[in-house]
């Protein structure tokens, strides 16, 4: 197959975490228009009413289930409820991440409590996820899962971005969003034999109104000069979950204007 149908998701159920988000749902958007059932995980029920939406946009059966990715019950509930809905799970997007009350604080002043609560979801809720719903496609003898990563897993951030914003990428994000590489790696080598795909998408800033001193910046130090829309990155995870990336697995692909290219 080496035509657009490759990308095509008819028929396929797709599970986005963090569904409700401002990325997750521009990934649902994309997957519905592929052909996808697409379930909406997210910790907000506001989920509910966005698989409302592309049920009417897309015509597919897109259902919103409120679920909190760091806790197992309600994950393997989660997990119960679509597979009486629809018997099968082929396709997992790990996209939920959490920013409580103290996420930005210096290091020397960061809590315990903000550090456990941001692992609990960008690494606890991945593994969760992915222990639960791999059992379901190892049953099936197949599936894709895609790991949602960030520059700063990469690189660190440049302090001097941030200088004129109360706002700052914390240690915290960073350390986790650096542990989804390696997490992937291992699920990719381990379950090769299974059928199952597994796959890092690591992104750039996108722009949603920040402060315009770090807006520019962040786009000096960007070759593209500028930082994500919040569609650009949709490509990008069609081609990761769809057939189109078939002979890909363990890989990180880095869509970031350039940044991590300087």
């Amino acid at each position: 197959m080496r035509d657009i149908e490759m990308f095509r998701l008819d028929g396929r159920q797709a599970i986005i975490t963090g569904g409700a988000g401002m990325l997750g749902f521009e990934f649902a958007k994309t997957l519905s228009a592929a052909g996808a059932n697409v379930i909406l995980v997210d910790i907000k029920d506001t989920c509910v009413e966005k698989a409302a939406q592309l049920r009417k946009e897309y015509g597919t059966k897109a259902i919103g289930i409120p679920t909190d990715v760091s806790n197992k019950k309600s994950v393997q509930n989660m997990v119960n409820q679509v597979l009486r809905e629809f018997n099968t799970i082929d396709i997992l997007i790990n996209n939920a991440a959490c920013q409580p009350e103290g996420f930005s604080d210096p290091i020397e002043k960061y809590s315990l409590k903000v550090w456990n609560k941001v692992f609990s979801v960008n690494i606890t809720g991945m593994f969760i996820c992915a222990q639960i719903v791999g059992k379901q496609m190892i049953k099936q003898r197949k599936g894709v899962i895609v790991n949602i990563s960030s520059i700063y897993g990469i690189v660190s951030p440049d302090p001097k971005v941030y200088e004129n914003w109360e706002y700052k990428s914390p240690l915290s994000y960073s350390t986790t969003k650096s542990a989804v590489l390696n997490f992937t790696r291992h699920l990719a080598t381990f379950w090769a034999d299974k059928g199952i795909r597994v796959n890092t998408l690591t992104l750039g800033g996108v722009f949603a109104g920040q402060n315009p001193d770090f807006v520019k910046k962040y786009c000096e130090k960007t070759p593209l000069n500028r930082m994500a829309e919040k569609d650009d990155y949709n490509g990008a995870i069609l081609f990761l979950v769809s057939d189109a990336s078939a002979y890909m697995t363990g890989s990180n692909l880095i869509v970031d204007g350039g940044w991590t290219a300087k």
